[in-house]
């Protein structure tokens, strides 16, 4: 994300801040004349009317400011050049826990239909205004929440349609969108291709694509369907939409968070565990966010035991279901490459719902990889906000699934970023541990820190508030303040040296 965010523009160099900046004299309505000593610029305790002008003058330029941010962001990421990305054929490729040999075509086409089911969560634009801003778009700031939106997205598949269910109408989406893919070294080594879409059939399979709806709604997955179409309604971009942008802003308030600020992975996951909290639709599913790069089993097992709020009545009367994110620093300022194979080991797992993360002022969903490289989706792509007609979906499919897969380097990956996991049950859970457990104790991970730890019992078990604050008063000395309130500069008498 390359783009200046809105929230910047108060950090806009000194020429482009008095643009913003009134000047004082605008403020004043005239000199004081000789009869008029204690004039101070108002009239009678009162704002002069040359006042009033500039500050409604002030708040247009803002609003201007804003708006051409917003508008160069939507002209920036409206437009979009398609690369060819390249996949090894010697190599295995891991999605979400599901291992692909492409020198198999069965493989290549199930990795296509697997990979174009994920669902596609992006930039948009021309949606209803967020409350308490002037923004109808969230191109240039939006990317981590896209992001975040995706991981809760395919953990609500997993929890709706579990990890082994495609998208039926994937094959028509595939023949158009991924064939252009196909690595060349397919085709040179002899393997057998995938027949190739002449230029006449095209126009059949859009055909076909008019028509899926009515096929899928007369198959015997008709069921599933209607979830897959259901979860999608719940991210629209409308203030009603559970999960939608304007929600997700709504939640980010209580952290300190606007419209048109960055938001940092460890924020968006408390996001998400709050709007699943509120959310009507999830009343049988919970989030549980680790505290310290620690998940205490007995918390989350709590979790698991409560029966869901009488939202739905069909609903049974069983427990919850849970989505486990772990906020994760892996490194300093870049990826330290001592825990790049513990997070490929993670992506083998079926549990693993994705990463969230990035590179430096630019989110991506990870959600596989292949030798050096993470399978990614980009968000940063702006779209006209898609009809919430549902039923028209098969005609949308370039909005909500991506079909274009991409690659990026494991040492590009910003460290900070939030771990992903779905259990659907308690017993899930504890079989979770011990997979997650042993990857992240594997002998050849012994010699480094771990990423994160599962703990037995509960938080308030540790008393961590209580042994922060013995420590703070045992261990701190408060150094004596000079001027204006700021600490002095240690000397080393100050240490103990051992």
């Amino acid at each position: 994300m390359n783009s200046v965010s809105p929230s910047s523009v108060q950090y806009l160099s000194t020429g482009e801040e008095d643009l913003l900046r009134p000047e004082p004299s605008r403020f004043l309505a005239h000199s004081p004349s000789r009869g008029e000593k204690n004039y101070n610029g108002y009239f009678n305790g009162a704002e002069s009317p040359s006042q009033n002008e500039a500050l409604e003058v002030d708040k247009i330029k803002s609003k201007l400011i804003s708006a051409g941010i917003s508008a160069w962001n939507n002209v920036k990421y409206g437009w979009t050049v398609k690369t060819k990305t390249n996949f090894s054929r010697t190599s295995p490729l891991y999605l979400l826990g599901h291992c692909y040999s492409l020198e198999l075509e069965d493989d290549i086409e199930a990795f296509k239909k697997d990979f174009v089911t994920r669902l596609w969560l992006t930039y948009r634009r021309e949606f209803p205004q967020l409350e308490g801003s002037i923004w109808t778009t969230d191109c240039g700031w939006g990317c981590m929440l896209r992001s975040g939106q995706m991981l809760l997205a395919q953990g609500l598949m997993a929890h709706f349609l579990t990890r082994g269910w495609t998208w039926p109408d994937s094959l028509a989406a595939v023949e158009i969108e991924l064939e252009p893919f196909r690595p060349r070294s397919f085709l040179k080594a002899g393997v057998s291709s995938s027949r190739q879409v002449p230029t006449a059939q095209r126009g059949r399979n859009r055909r076909t694509q008019e028509l899926c709806a009515e096929f899928i709604w007369n198959s015997q997955d008709a069921e599933k369907e209607r979830h897959h179409r259901n979860i999608i309604s719940w991210f629209g971009d409308h203030p009603a939409a559970s999960f939608g942008v304007h929600q997700l802003v709504e939640h980010g308030k209580s952290s300190g968070k606007k419209a048109g600020d960055w938001y940092g992975p460890s924020i968006v996951a408390h996001i998400i565990r709050r709007s699943v909290e509120e959310a009507c639709e999830t009343q049988d599913l919970t989030v549980y966010v680790a505290q310290d790069c620690t998940v205490y089993k007995a918390d989350v097992i709590r979790l698991c035991e409560q029966t869901p709020a009488a939202c739905d009545s069909n609903l049974p009367a069983k427990g919850k279901s849970v989505i486990i994110l772990v906020p994760v620093r892996l490194g300093g300022e870049t990826l330290n490459p001592v825990y790049m194979s513990c997070v490929k080991e993670i992506f083998k797992l079926e549990w693993c719902v994705g990463i969230i993360g990035g590179k430096p002022k630019h989110s991506l969903y990870f959600i596989g990889f292949q030798g050096r490289f993470f399978l990614t989706i980009d968000s940063e792509e702006c779209s006209p906000l898609p009809s919430k007609e549902v039923s028209t979906f098969p005609l949308l499919h370039k909005s909500f699934h991506c079909t274009s897969p991409r690659k990026m380097a494991l040492s590009k990956m910003d460290p900070s970023c939030t771990i992903g996991f779905y259990a659907r049950n308690k017993t899930e859970f504890e079989a979770l541990c011990v997979d997650v457990t042993r990857v992240l104790n594997s002998s050849a991970f012994r010699e480094t820190y771990s990423i994160f730890t599962f703990a037995e019992g509960h938080a308030q078990d540790y008393r961590l508030d209580d042994l922060c604050s013995q420590l703070s008063e045992q261990a701190v000395q408060v150094p004596n303040i000079g001027k204006r309130g700021k600490a002095k500069r240690p000397s080393t008498e100050d240490f103990v040296f051992l």
